[in-house]
């Protein structure tokens, strides 16, 4: 499994499923407009330009005092849009223990936004009951976030606030928190919002060191060179605008940018290219 040190932080990735999409999800990425970005292949997009590489991975950050698992995938046992419509049996625990992490190791879940793909193991079935899958951490959701979500009359999304949200709710783990939220000196939240109301990234800097794990603010690195192209995004005028300002902010800078849906190698640098960026590997 990947991993990065950043000053005393270990950031790892553990990977539920790789996701290969059609390139067709963006509308824009078409084949002609892909093979101008040469930086992309191969490992985000396939030779034949017809697939965008995506993973859904959890991020596990251990900082001094403090372990943290940055969006909980999409979880076992759920049927899911997302997955076809059947749940998944993965060995996402087992990884967890092969990276030396407990679950009641665990301290603290950070939920960059609530969508499927990122609260599912937030809860795990027991006995044929939802329970906490961390029982000892404390379960960071943004409250604006929060309040967008929680009276969505959306299939999907009520199944999943009811599986996934409610039961760490109900445990009396949750605390609801701004989007500057400060989790530790190592470690707080800012503001990333356009896919979703409430969307925050983890920001991590430790002696010197700095790592960024964007949620969905972006999806894929061909975002980077067009931050217009969106995908899913809510408010697709804002995500526009965020995804440029971050960037911006982000690029000929050492901060290690950690990508929530990068395939491998998933982590690399912005660089300026032009009036926009590119990533580097």
């Amino acid at each position: 499994m990947l991993s990065w040190q950043v000053g005393r932080v270990k950031i790892t990735r553990i990977v539920e499923m790789d996701l290969p999409v059609p390139a067709t999800v963006i509308a824009q990425a078409t084949p002609e407009a892909l093979r101008k970005l040469p930086w992309l292949y191969p490992h985000f997009v396939s030779d034949d330009d017809a697939t965008l590489h995506l993973s859904v991975h959890a991020l596990l950050v251990e900082a001094p005092g403090m372990r943290l698992v940055v969006d909980t995938c999409v979880g076992n046992d759920r049927p899911r849009e997302f997955t076809g419509g059947e749940p998944l049996s993965t060995q996402f625990l087992e990884h967890l223990g092969e990276a030396g992490w407990s679950r009641d190791g665990v301290d603290a879940v950070v939920c960059t936004h609530l969508d499927v793909d990122h609260i599912g193991w937030n809860t795990m079935l027991e006995n044929g009951k939802w329970v906490p899958t961390f029982p000892k951490a404390r379960y960071l959701i943004g409250r604006q976030e929060y309040e967008f979500w929680k009276d969505i009359d959306e299939e999907e999304q009520k199944a999943a606030m009811g599986d996934s949200i409610k039961p760490v709710f109900d445990a009396g783990l949750v605390e609801l928190v701004e989007q500057d939220h400060v989790i530790s000196p190592e470690i707080r939240l800012v503001p990333s919002t356009g896919h979703t109301p409430g969307h925050v990234s983890v920001m991590i800097e430790s002696e010197g060191a700095r790592a960024v794990i964007t949620g969905d603010m972006t999806h894929h690195p061909c975002q980077m060179a067009h931050p217009d192209w969106t995908l899913a995004d809510i408010d697709p005028e804002v995500a526009v605008l965020t995804r440029s300002r971050l960037f911006a902010e982000w690029a000929d800078q050492p901060i290690l940018v950690i990508g929530t849906h990068f395939a491998a190698p998933t982590a690399g640098h912005v660089l300026r290219d032009g009036e926009a960026f590119r990533f580097k590997v």
